[in-house]
């Protein structure tokens, strides 16, 4: 299996103030890799460094053996980095599809293919869809959710990034998130690298997972190995009992 992204010594900051110190983690291909940690620990701005909002201050970031540090941001869907970030920002005054489309800029010259994948994402989430003409502003918390991941997914991503995708649904919605993503990592193949708040949902998908602390990998392991892990558990052991229960 070869490693299709690799961070090196990642070091970055806000203001002066240090969010990532050194971080070294990889992620192979076919992989779904989740970032777990407490609030400020890194896991945003770690993929906000490797989709290039946000330029670090030392350190490599190697994707498909590229390195990224001369590649602007809006530059890296079209090598395969997909970004839903938080809060989804989706553009409100937009329909479905007009979305969509804005998604599929960087395959824009190859119009069969942006056709093709617009009606392939409408088919893997039937209920945007049905709501394909419809502001997105007027969407539901997981209509929207799904509408990102979907314009996220028309880049044909070789990576998908995800920065808390449950945040704010209703356990039935996040359930059919969830459901989505397994299927485009089971059935598809694609590689995820997730940051999620609900530990034990996240390690339920995973193959194999990093804990953040201060911006360095605390913990790392595969899903099983993190679950049984001590320092894992004194950290999540209330949320893993809540979402198992």
């Amino acid at each position: 299996m070869s490693t299709l992204l690799e961070l090196s010594g990642l070091t970055a900051a806000y203001g002066g103030v240090r969010a990532l110190d050194g971080l070294d983690l990889h992620v192979d291909e076919g992989e779904f890799v989740v970032l777990l940690g407490p609030n400020g620990a890194g896991k945003t701005t770690t993929m906000k460094t490797v989709s290039g909002l946000l330029k670090p201050v030392s350190g490599r970031i190697l994707f498909a053996g590229q390195d990224l540090a001369k590649v602007p941001g809006w530059r890296r869907p079209g090598l395969g980095l997909g970004h839903v970030p938080e809060g989804r920002q989706i553009f409100p005054d937009h329909t479905v599809l007009e979305n969509l489309a804005l998604g599929g800029f960087p395959t824009r010259r190859r119009r069969a293919e942006t056709e093709r994948r617009r009606d392939e994402m409408l088919e893997i989430f039937p209920r945007l869809a049905e709501r394909r003409s419809q502001l997105a502003g007027t969407l539901s918390g997981g209509e929207a959710q799904m509408l990102a991941v979907a314009r996220a997914l028309m880049a044909a991503p070789r990576l998908l990034m995800l920065d808390e995708p449950s945040l704010g649904l209703a356990p039935l919605k996040v359930a059919e998130l969830f459901g989505y993503l397994k299927r485009l990592h089971d059935e598809r193949g694609l590689t995820i690298l997730l940051v999620e708040q609900q530990a034990g949902t996240a390690l339920r998908l995973a193959d194999r997972g990093y804990v953040l602390e201060r911006g360095r990998v605390a913990v790392e392991g595969t899903a099983a190995e993190l679950r049984d892990d001590p320092r894992v558990q004194a950290a999540y052991l209330g949320r893993l009992h809540q979402e198992t229960a």
